[in-house]
């Protein structure tokens, strides 16, 4: 299997467009079917939703997820964590598309990239064509990997998805073809849910240093940047004191980040500081935990210079009775530049050891 990071690349001859199917002189074949005769094999499937090709993976111990292929959404993991027979747990949180757009859903894992080339622009949504899928790889059925594509101007983009019994990762590679630099920012923001508000929380970022910051914008947010960073209009028990405003820095003292109240943070060296020699990263891992499902998942950065995480407070009550969170490693503070003919690769892993 590709390493995630080295994304030994198939030939191009091999990529089949999820956005229209493939035909035949004598019947129509869908496009799960035209992807299923190409790409599938025990532990990847093809099927349709609404119109909408999907991609499931499937490992040896009934973990799975579902990727969106066209929008390179993942909507579901489910990995087992308990050792009964149905033990498996949703980790997503995810809200269906509605009416005339049931195709976007909200939440789940979305990967977002910038274009912030334009000196004082807030930064544009890099516009990509519909993902492809390029390649699919598995280590006999303990792991299955999907690798889609697209292109966005000069732009060469890379996503890998990739399902282990006890881990989901996904990866991204960006190649610059153009002959200008390409600054970026950059996330991979992933929607966890949990069973109560009052039981979510963070382990792993004591004595790292934060800023209150919205989001980066992308089609799959619950809450815009501006929702973000607005006061909980109704905290009740939760009331805590106010964050501070943007632009200052606090460093955390505590080992758990309680997350019932409502918060738009980024983890990260101060720009200024990574001017210097040597300056303190935020860590390369952290946990998150469900205190009402008696279970906690482990999110690792790859590339990535910044952790955003945000919890919507009182908000959450607006999409149902259970809470969620929006964290992952991201590069927002200080963007990436992608020079000619050169690449930038980035990576998320969730993983856990609750079996």
């Amino acid at each position: 299997m590709a390493s995630l990071l080295s994304f030994s690349l198939p030939n191009s001859k091999m990529m089949v467009r999820a956005s229209s199917p493939s035909t035949s002189s004598a019947t129509t074949i869908t496009v799960p079917e035209s992807l299923t005769d190409r790409f599938g094999r025990k532990g990847i499937k093809f099927v349709e939703y609404d119109n909408t090709p999907f991609v499931e993976l499937t490992v040896r111990n009934g973990s799975s997820l579902k990727l969106q292929i066209p929008n390179a959404h993942v909507t579901s993991y489910k990995p087992k964590v308990y050792w009964k027979d149905d033990g498996f747990e949703e980790v997503l949180y995810t809200i269906p598309g509605k009416g005339t757009e049931p195709n976007k859903a909200k939440g789940g894992i979305g990967l977002v990239l910038n274009d912030v080339s334009q000196a004082g622009s807030k930064g544009t949504l890099v516009s990509t064509s519909e993902w492809t899928v390029k390649d699919v790889d598995s280590d006999s059925i303990d792991a299955m990997q999907v690798e889609l594509s697209s292109t966005s101007g000069k732009l060469d983009i890379t996503y890998v998805v990739t399902l282990y019994p006890v881990s989901i990762a996904t990866a991204v590679k960006v190649k610059n073809k153009g002959r200008k630099d390409v600054t970026l920012t950059s996330a991979i923001l992933s929607h966890f849910k949990f069973k109560r508000r009052s039981g979510a929380a963070i382990q792993g970022l004591k004595g790292c240093s934060y800023t209150v910051h919205p989001p980066l914008s992308s089609p799959f947010e619950i809450l815009s940047p501006n929702e973000a960073l607005k006061a909980d209009p109704s905290p009740g028990w939760f009331s805590s004191e106010p964050e501070e405003k943007p632009g200052s820095w606090t460093q955390q003292d505590v080992p758990y980040t309680i997350l019932k109240n409502k918060l738009s943070r980024v983890y990260a060296a101060p720009p200024k500081e990574r001017l210097k020699a040597i300056y303190n990263t935020p860590p390369s891992k952290y946990d998150t935990l469900d205190q009402g499902r008696e279970l906690f998942f482990r999110v690792i950065r790859m590339g990535f210079d910044d952790i955003y995480l945000s919890s919507p407070g009182s908000l959450s009550e607006k999409y149902g009775n259970e809470y969620f969170i929006c964290t992952g490693p991201a590069s927002m503070l200080v963007p990436v530049v992608v020079k000619p003919g050169e690449e930038w690769r980035g990576a998320q892993v969730i993983e856990h050891d609750n079996l």
